[in-house]
């Protein structure tokens, strides 16, 4: 046999990643995948680097993840960025990753606006830094008028904590006498969400080899597939999107009915 040259690995790698992307469906597309970013610390401790080397090295993952979902046509796309657990770590980890939060939004923007992708932030975000939350909401401010795609970031998220506050939300409603009791339903409950306005979860992809949701989007992915990939969020590619989106759509959402209600 004769050895592979890179040249020819790459060329081997784009064709693969056309192929993939030929034998997407687009008319059984998910209108809305979300992505749990795991690995980063375990992939950079596995090559004898600091954890914040895997979150660095995790740009190009989600620069990988943004590229696919907009050449598959993908409308929104959520990432699990930075939990409300997350503010647990060691904080130079917490700190090292608010400053690439920061970066990654100045070197992006202008890719984002020029994709047409919108920009959307989920969660807590007066508990961010000052300076990421301005930057956040300039991109917002930026991008308010793109209507090709949506990403966005789930920032200081946890779908516990999104809960109780739509819950809140609907309880002083009702003691204002805004709205009755017996008036509130799912669509009442999903107006007062954090995603208000955006599709359920259609696809939850999760790195790592971790078989867990997390804290994530509870309510949103109600009657999404869940994906789970043994492979860290640094060596996420576009076929493996690609990949997952064709295994998506060789599944079949029956939404409570039976497979003879699906198909008549």
């Amino acid at each position: 046999m004769y050895p592979i040259h890179s040249e020819d690995h790459h060329v081997i790698v784009i064709k693969m990643k056309q192929d993939l992307l030929e034998n997407i469906d687009k008319k059984n597309m998910p209108k809305h995948i979300a992505i749990i970013m795991d690995g980063n610390g375990r992939w950079a401790k596995s090559r004898g680097e600091e954890r914040t080397y895997g979150h660095k090295s995790a740009i190009s993952a989600v620069r990988n993840a943004i590229n696919a979902c907009d050449k598959a046509g993908v409308e929104f796309l959520t990432l699990y960025t930075f939990s409300t657990e997350n503010w647990k770590r060691p904080s130079d980890e917490v700190s090292t990753l608010m400053s690439l939060l920061s970066e990654t939004l100045l070197q992006e923007a202008a890719e984002l606006f020029s994709k047409g992708v919108r920009l959307h932030v989920i969660g807590e975000i007066e508990k961010l830094p000052s300076l990421v939350k301005e930057q956040l909401l300039k991109v917002m401010e930026l991008t308010k008028d793109n209507t090709r795609a949506n990403l966005v970031l789930a920032l200081s998220y946890g779908s516990q904590r999104e809960i109780i506050s739509a819950v809140q939300q609907i309880a002083q409603e009702v003691k204002d006498n805004k709205i009755a009791i017996e008036d509130i339903n799912e669509e009442v409950f999903e107006n007062h969400l954090y995603t208000k306005n955006m599709p359920p979860v259609d696809l939850l992809i999760r790195t790592s080899g971790e078989v867990r949701i997390s804290n994530f989007l509870l309510w949103q992915i109600a009657y999404a597939e869940l994906q789970f990939l043994d492979i860290f969020w640094p060596d996420f590619r576009e076929e493996d999107l690609y990949q997952c989106i064709i295994n998506y759509q060789n599944k079949e959402r029956r939404f409570g009915k039976i497979s003879e209600q699906i198909v008549n």
